[in-house]
């Protein structure tokens, strides 16, 4: 006869000691790892028939499979543990149901690896580090940061070498893989919460934003501790701080941006919201056709009219960058119907001085523009000739209400020392994730290169 009480007590004290065996891969990690204190602590655990798995609030594991691991390697069982913890700050679970399952999971993999390869600690070392840090220093060649969103894209695009055939594809998962994904992807039958990203990089999204949004401000607060132990203990991780500041950094929706720099105006056009219908009718039938109330004529209308736009045309910014750039600008403005009949658009190219202004009248104007434009400069970088210039039309008239400037730059320059009277913005394409600062004064919007 079966002993069923006999094997749930047996079952019972397996997950007592798997659970026992994990909170000690917690605390090693935590002697070395306090920065990621944080982190460390999942809302639930649950036996799971498999591996090990995550959906970001709950770590599933399989008793047996953590007891064998910890006999094996206790180093083996923490530095999975730790791939985890990684998966979640930096949102890797969090994905639409577009995304290449596939390539998407080995990136993850790759990113969170790469992590635990820079760290280095004695807790979590391999026999097999040498293979994946000889790995990794072939991928950085060709996707520049070790983030997921990077690594999958060159996937996509079949740019890593090591991943041009199945056969190297699956090697780099046998190097890479420490866990399953599964549940990343209970929820994919719901439709994405966000819009359909029309690049190479995975769309983010959830259907428990509540769990995204929480493993976010864990990733933002574990960024600041780093800043923090960083005065007193010198360097850490570089692709620990790139995912860090990939999660960290905010997204800007450039034609949302736009519209900041509207200026209110009135456009003669009756206005639908304000002009009462039924009382106009009633007048025209019992007063001779008089209406009680005229329609208004006017309405207020945000329309972009008087702006400047700043090119930084010093060595390093590229002039096709800058082309695609004042295109990309002009077509949002133009598609939404931002412009007024006429407009006074100034095109200011500037280095260390200013190089040219061309004065923009109308759509045609800018259409002449583009086509014919040429970079001039080239030199060093200094932001504040264009803010003295300025500053210097303002006063001569030459703007009736000036609302914004949109400086176009690398951000490596200098700063003026006092706030304009106008907003300002200044807008980056993102080379990595070391954007500059920005004075307190001004906003920072950052475009990722395929966003031009």
């Amino acid at each position: 006869m079966t002993d069923f009480k006999g094997i749930r007590k047996k079952e019972t004290e397996l997950e007592r000691l798997a659970a026992d065996v994990l909170e000690l891969a917690r605390g090693r990690l935590l002697v070395n790892l306090r920065y990621m204190d944080v982190a460390m602590t999942f809302h639930d655990r649950r036996v799971y028939h498999g591996s090990f798995s995550t959906d970001g609030r709950i770590l599933f594991y399989d008793p047996k499979s953590v007891l064998l691991t910890y006999r094996e390697s206790r180093e083996r069982l923490t530095r999975t543990y730790l791939h985890l913890v990684l998966h979640c700050v930096f949102c890797h679970p969090f994905v639409g149901i577009d995304v290449d399952r596939r390539l998407w999971d080995l990136a993850c993999d790759i990113a969170s690896e790469s992590v635990i390869c820079e760290l280095d600690l004695p807790c979590t070392r391999s026999d097999d580090d040498g293979r994946r840090t000889d790995m990794l220093r072939k991928i950085r060649r060709e996707t520049g940061f070790l983030t997921a969103e990077k690594i999958y894209a060159s996937l996509r695009k079949g740019e890593l070498s090591a991943a041009d055939t199945g056969e190297k594809l699956k090697q780099l998962e046998e190097l890479f893989m420490a866990d399953e994904h599964s549940e990343w992807y209970r929820g994919e039958q719901q439709p994405p919460a966000v819009q359909t990203v029309l690049s190479d990089e995975p769309q983010p999204v959830s259907d428990d934003m509540s769990t995204e949004s929480d493993w976010k401000e864990i990733a933002e607060q574990i960024e600041m501790e780093i800043e923090t132990f960083a005065k007193v203990r010198g360097k850490f991780a570089s692709s620990l701080v790139q995912n860090l500041r990939a999660v960290n950094r905010e997204k800007y929706d450039y034609s949302d941006f736009l519209r900041k720099f509207a200026a209110i105006n009135e456009t003669v056009k009756v206005s639908d919201d304000e002009f009462d219908y039924i009382y106009y009718n009633y007048g025209l039938t019992h007063y001779s056709k008089m209406p009680l109330i005229e329609p208004l004529e006017y309405r207020e209308d945000s329309r972009i009219r008087d702006f400047v736009i700043a090119i930084d045309t010093s060595g390093s910014v590229a002039g096709e960058e800058v082309q695609t750039f004042l295109r990309k600008t002009y077509n949002i403005l133009k598609n939404r119907e931002s412009f007024h009949n006429r407009i006074n658009v100034h095109i200011v190219q500037c280095d260390a001085q200013i190089q040219s202004d061309e004065i923009i009248t109308s759509p045609e104007d800018f259409d002449r523009y583009l086509e014919t434009m040429e970079i001039r400069g080239l030199g060093g970088t200094d932001f504040r000739p264009v803010f003295d210039y300025v500053d210097r039309l303002v006063k001569e008239g030459e703007f009736s209400d000036l609302k914004g400037l949109i400086y176009f730059t690398d951000g490596l320059g200098i700063y003026p020392s006092s706030k304009p009277a106008y907003k300002t913005a200044f807008v980056f394409v993102e080379s990595g994730y070391n954007v500059p600062e920005v004075p307190a004064w001004a906003m920072k919007v950052v475009l990722r290169p395929e966003e031009l």
